[in-house]
C-alpha cells in the first residue's frame, strides 16, 4: 500500500510578499467556481479530465478560439497555465461536493440548505520546473505575483527543516510543494509518498496489541495471542502532563468568568499541552508494539462527532483519541503493522471473565470496576482484554464457511452478538474450534 506524509519547510526573511499570490489564486478559484455552477448540467456528464478541458474551452481564449463565454484573461492577465489548471481542479471538486451535499439535503431535509461554495483557504501548488526550482541545498526559486507580474523569487529555506527532511524522508518520493501560511510565517509544504508492505501473517498465528484509550489513563495496552493468552500488560498515565492541561483549562475558565471572551494565548497553551499528550501516547503504543513484535494494533471505533453532553464535556472536547489513532496508523504502516478497529459498545461495561456487567465509579474512582463476583479490577485493562477478544472473534468467524460458522455459533451463542463479546467468549470459541 502507499503511505503519504507531509512536512513543511519555513521560508526565511519573507513575510507579506506572498499575500498577493495567494489572493490572485483564490480569486481564480472563485471565478472557476462561478463558471462550474453555471455550466454544471454540462460538466456533470463528463469525466475528470474532460471536465477540466471543457472549463478551459469555456474560459480560455486561444488563436483558434478567439471568443469564449467567460473570459478568464480579462481579469487575470498572464496567469500561469499550471496554476490555472490547479484552480480549475479545485473549483470542480468544490462544486461537485456542493451538489452532492445539496442532493443529500433534499433527500433528508435536515438542517440548513447548503450554500454555494467559496474558494476558502486554498493555497497554490508550486509545480516543479514550472513554478519551483531547487537552486541549492538551502535555497530555491518559486514563481509568485511580484511587481504586477508573475516572476521568479529566490528564497532561503530553514536549515533545520531541510536537514530533518533529508534525514527522515530521504528514501521517500517527494511530491510538489504547496505554498502555505501558518500564523505570520510562510512554508513550503512537501508531501512524500512511499510504498509499504503490511504483515500477511494468518489470523491463527497473529499477535495483537489491544489498546484502550482513556481519559483518566492515557492508554492501556494488552499483547494477546489468538487463543486469548495475554503476553503482557502496559499502562501509561502521564499524570504530570494531564495536571498541566487541567491547570491550563482552569485558567481559561477563570478568565471567562471574569468576562474575557477571547483568550487566544491561554487556548494555545492548552492545545500545545494536549498535543503533547497525544504524541507521547502514540509513541508509547508504537514502543510496546515493537517490544511484543505484534502484527496488528487494535483500537476501538470511537464516534466522537456531535454535541458533547454532561459535566465532563470539556474533557471530551480535548480528548484527542482519533488524532492518536491517526498518528499510530502512519507509524505502524511504515513498519508493516496493520491497524484494526472494533465495536466500542460495552467493552468497559462487561467483565472479561464472562460474569456480566460491571459496577463503575467505586468510591468515586472511575478507573476501578467491580465484577458481579465481587472482584475489583482495573476498568481500562478489562476493556483492553475485550477489545483484543472482539478482534479475534471477528477474524476467526469471518474466515469460516457459512455452515461451519453457524455450527460454532450454536455451541458458543455469546459470539453471535459482538457488542457483548468478552475474553471468556474468545476462550470458549477457541476450545470449540480446536475440538
Amino acid at each position: 500500500m502507499k503511505e503519504y506524509s507531509s512536512y513543511g519547510i519555513k521560508i526565511c526573511h519573507y513575510n507579506r510578499i506572498f499575500e498577493k499570490t495567494v489572493e490572485m489564486y483564490r480569486g481564480a478559484v472563485d471565478f472557476f467556481i462561478t463558471v462550474c455552477l453555471e455550466e454544471w448540467e454540462l460538466l456533470q456528464k463528463l469525466s475528470g479530465k474532460e471536465r477540466n478541458n471543457e472549463v478551459e474551452k469555456l474560459t480560455i481564449r486561444t488563436k483558434k478560439r478567439l471568443e469564449v463565454r467567460y473570459d478568464f484573461s480579462e481579469d487575470y492577465y498572464k496567469f500561469p497555465s499550471y496554476l490555472r489548471r490547479s484552480a480549475i481542479s479545485e473549483a470542480i471538486g468544490k462544486v461537485s461536493s456542493y451538489h452532492s451535499n445539496l442532493e443529500n439535503w433534499k433527500i433528508s431535509g435536515k438542517g440548513r440548505r447548503p450554500g454555494p461554495p467559496p474558494a476558502g483557504n486554498v493555497f497554490p501548488v508550486l509545480y516543479k520546473k514550472s513554478s519551483y526550482l531547487r537552486t541549492g541545498e538551502y535555497t530555491a526559486k518559486i514563481k509568485v505575483y511580484l511587481r504586477n507580474t508573475w516572476d521568479w523569487l529566490e528564497v532561503s529555506l530553514r536549515k533545520t527543516d531541510v536537514d530533518y527532511i533529508r534525514h527522515h524522508c530521504g528514501e521517500r518520493k517527494e511530491c510538489v510543494p504547496v505554498l502555505k501560511r501558518k500564523g505570520r510565517e510562510w512554508f513550503l509544504n512537501f508531501s512524500f509518498e512511499e510504498t509499504v508492505g503490511l504483515s500477511k501473517v494468518p489470523v491463527r498465528e497473529q499477535r495483537i496489541l489491544a489498546v484502550d484509550l482513556g481519559m483518566n489513563q492515557a492508554c492501556v495496552c494488552t499483547a494477546m495471542k489468538p487463543d486469548g493468552t495475554v503476553l503482557g500488560r502496559e499502562f501509561l498515565s502521564l499524570s504530570r502532563e494531564k495536571d498541566l492541561l487541567k491547570t491550563a483549562v482552569n485558567r481559561i475558565r477563570k478568565a471567562q468568568k471574569h468576562g474575557a471572551v477571547r483568550t487566544p494565548r491561554l487556548w494555545a497553551l492548552a492545545r500545545g499541552r494536549n498535543d503533547r499528550i497525544a504524541v507521547l501516547t502514540a509513541d508509547f503504543i508504537m514502543e510496546k508494539a515493537r517490544k511484543y513484535q505484534v502484527d496488528v494494533i487494535v483500537f476501538e471505533y470511537l464516534e466522537l462527532n456531535g454535541k458533547k453532553r454532561g459535566r465532563h464535556k470539556q474533557r471530551l472536547h480535548l480528548w484527542k483519541a482519533k488524532h492518536v489513532q491517526k498518528m499510530v496508523s502512519g507509524k505502524a504502516h511504515r513498519e508493516g503493522i496493520r491497524l484494526s478497529r472494533v465495536n466500542a459498545r460495552g467493552t468497559s461495561a462487561y467483565a472479561f471473565d464472562g460474569s456480566g456487567r460491571v459496577e463503575r465509579n467505586i468510591d468515586r474512582n472511575y478507573s476501578i470496576c467491580r465484577f458481579s463476583t465481587g472482584k475489583l479490577y482495573h476498568c481500562d485493562l478489562n476493556a483492553s482484554y475485550n477489545i483484543g477478544a472482539r478482534y479475534y472473534i471477528r477474524e476467526h468467524l469471518k474466515s469460516l464457511p457459512e455452515k461451519e460458522r453457524l455450527g460454532i455459533e450454536a455451541k458458543v451463542p455469546q459470539c453471535t452478538r459482538r457488542s457483548t463479546c468478552t475474553l471468556s467468549t474468545l476462550i470458549s470459541l477457541n476450545a470449540v474450534m480446536t475440538a
